[in-house]
């Protein structure tokens, strides 16, 4: 039996370890030999020491499973009335069972409740497993914004269903 998996608003400290945990993962991705907080650029490292001040102006959520925080979004404004998906992480032993679309919808209601226009966010494109979900909640590439080479740009209006 599995234990159900609620999403709710970020509200302890549950936040700084999915942090953490997204942060290496990017950067071993990158190829950068990171194994620790004070080793992240200045940055990532402010936001995994201190999540409450990085994300201050932002939205945030938690995903958890039989009390265990296992995944985390970050809801950002952006420009044009958009609001930006950041930091989608799900721990790797809780994937593939909708924890990830369970955040990703958790921003499109609150961009629907919100009355942003649409939704967008950048996925590096090595990242397949997560650009196939968001194509399938909706999601289009669009021209890129972000001037990091190898970030697919997507964006998805908030009237799709």
């Amino acid at each position: 039996m599995t234990a159900e998996t609620t999403v709710s608003r970020w509200r302890d400290q549950a936040l700084a370890p999915l942090l953490l945990a997204y942060h290496l993962r990017t950067e071993a991705e990158k190829g950068v030999a990171v194994s620790a907080v004070g080793d992240l650029p200045p940055r990532y490292r402010a936001e995994v020491l201190d999540p409450r001040a990085a994300f201050a102006a932002d939205t945030v959520w938690v995903a958890e499973t039989g009390g265990t925080a296992v995944g985390c979004v970050v809801a950002s404004a952006s420009a044009g009335g958009s609001l930006e998906v950041k930091r989608l992480w799900v721990d790797p032993a809780g994937r593939g069972r909708g924890t990830a679309k369970a955040l990703v919808g958790a921003v499109l209601g609150h961009a629907a409740d919100t009355g942003a226009a649409s939704v967008r966010l950048s996925v590096w494109q090595w990242r397949q497993d997560a650009i196939g979900l968001y194509e399938r909640l909706g999601f289009v590439r669009v021209d890129s914004w972000d001037d990091r080479p190898g970030l697919v740009c997507m964006t998805r209006p908030t009237t799709n269903s």
